[in-house]
């Protein structure tokens, strides 16, 4: 019996950490847009550093991975930023030579999506493996 009560416990413990992260993460998101609401070039800033990728860092070094392991992520998302940037560059053209929103977005997601699978195979022959 005492054994069930610490794997409940423990249990209870590690949903409480899922909601931790899962907070945090929505309030970083949150803020971000309020930001946006009255500071767009601020907000920018703060939507341009790796937020994500920090937290993803953060909870991976609190869940107990290895150095190497945190090392070989941030390498990959090093490699993996490069064509995520053409979707901003792509939807703010498109937005200001007057393309609706939702097409702006979609067709931008989709070119990003295909820069991504031509650069897959190059980094494979770089030696680059993700």
């Amino acid at each position: 019996m005492r054994c069930s009560i610490s794997l409940l416990e423990y249990d209870s413990a590690v949903m409480l950490y899922y909601i931790l992260k899962f907070v945090v993460s929505a309030l970083l998101i949150v803020l971000i847009s309020e930001i946006a609401k009255r500071h767009s070039g601020f907000a920018a800033l703060v939507a341009s550093l790796p937020l994500t990728s920090l937290m993803a860092i953060i909870w991976l070094h609190m869940d107990g991975a290895e150095s190497l392991e945190i090392a070989v992520l941030s390498n990959q998302i090093f490699w993996l930023v490069i064509p995520s940037l053409v979707f901003f560059l792509l939807l703010s053209l498109l937005l200001k030579h007057g393309f609706v929103f939702w097409w702006s977005l979609g067709l931008s997601v989709t070119v990003t999506v295909a820069c991504y699978l031509l650069l897959l195979p190059l980094l494979r022959r770089v030696g680059v493996q993700l």
